[in-house]
């Protein structure tokens, strides 16, 4: 029995040493990093400005009393009073200025009555003059009577003219018939020479002023296209242009001013609106692009991983122009390269990776 007992120990003691210290090697296993690939393309890629500014009218012009009265307000085609905001054009009569003072001033009637007069006299003694009736004195008197009567006239014709108040240009009523509270003026009312009736400008283009500073201005020139957008209307670009640099800086601001024309025919903005400016310093068309969470650095290098198989390759890349989405890759790469974009902290050259689906 002890003899059993001893030789079923030992059975054990070898199968306890064989699994501890026996020779059979297990395969090393290898970790696959996990990254997203995408491949590599050409697209078009800018070099972007972004900066704000404040729309205002590239013109407008102020319609003010020249004849005390009392004054009213024009009607639109449809028989309404005008009203601000409300589209007018060149030479259309906005208000008038009425009263006994006013139709005194003009006095049209009784002058053009008079040169009449004057002409006819005129003609009947240039007539005597030609038949040797009377001297050519009694002409030039006439004439100097006709030439006295005509200046009436147009005085008082142009004293009437000051009686209507017409826009010289085409564009949209601003501000119309305040008084010096902003209170709107009623029709009837009473008012002197020199009150501010209405400001009409156009708003089919607009002017945006925005704001440089040195660097930025070096890679800016009259003609180079801008987008102007604005919080409210959030996707919607509209076209701009920049038309003039300002020589001077702003001692207060320490900027530059740049005017940017911009075609506002769909009337979404306004006079005072804050804006942002996103101008287009250099494009490039048909370029090798790459996302920027492609570009990585190694040694103080621009590098990315280009994807073949189950392993990537380190490869220096030169960039050019970026924006806010992806770079312009110069030399390095081609269209149709794999790359990572994702996993890129641990990669080295050779490194085995498992592509994943973002």
């Amino acid at each position: 029995m002890i003899r059993s007992l001893s030789l079923a120990a030992g059975v054990s003691l070898l199968a306890l040493l064989t699994a501890c210290g026996g020779s059979t090697n297990a395969p090393a296993v290898e970790f696959l990093i996990p990254v997203e690939v995408v491949d590599v393309e050409t697209d078009a890629v800018e070099d972007i400005i972004v900066t704000t500014g404040t729309v205002r009218t590239r013109e407008s012009v102020i319609l003010t009393v020249e004849t005390p009265g009392f004054l009213v307000l024009a009607k639109d085609g449809n028989g309404r009073r005008l009203e601000e905001g409300a589209t007018v054009k060149a030479d259309q009569l906005i208000a008038q200025v009425t009263g006994e003072d006013a139709r005194l001033a003009a006095g049209i009637e009784a002058t053009r009555e008079h040169l009449e007069s004057a002409k006819t006299e005129l003609e009947r003694r240039q007539q005597l003059f030609e038949q040797r009736l009377i001297s050519e004195a009694d002409v030039w008197t006439a004439r100097t009577q006709y030439e006295d009567r005509l200046h009436a006239y147009e005085t008082s014709q142009r004293t009437f003219e000051k009686t209507r108040i017409i826009t010289p240009i085409e564009g949209v009523i601003l501000e119309l018939a305040r008084d010096s509270t902003g209170q709107p003026i009623a029709d009837g009312q009473m008012v002197s020479q020199g009150v501010n009736v209405a400001r009409v400008a156009p708003l089919d283009r607009l002017i945006a002023d925005i704001e440089l500073v040195g660097p930025e201005l070096s890679r800016v020139a009259i003609g180079q296209k801008v987008r102007i957008s604005h919080y409210a209307f959030t996707g919607s670009n509209l076209d701009g242009t920049i038309i003039r640099l300002s020589p001077t800086m702003d001692p207060n601001t320490r900027t530059f001013r740049v005017e940017v024309e911009v075609d506002n025919s769909e009337g979404l903005l306004r006079p005072g609106m804050f804006v942002q400016a996103a101008i287009v310093a250099k494009r490039r068309e048909d370029v090798v692009v790459v996302p920027r969470d492609a570009i990585t650095q190694r040694g103080g290098r621009n590098v990315v991983f280009v994807v073949d198989g189950q392993r990537v390759a380190q490869r220096d890349v030169t960039l050019g122009l970026a924006d806010d989405t992806q770079f312009e890759v110069s030399q390095g790469l081609q269209s149709g390269d794999r790359i990572a974009v994702r996993g890129l902290e641990t990669l080295t050259d050779g490194t085995r990776v498992r592509v994943i689906t973002p």
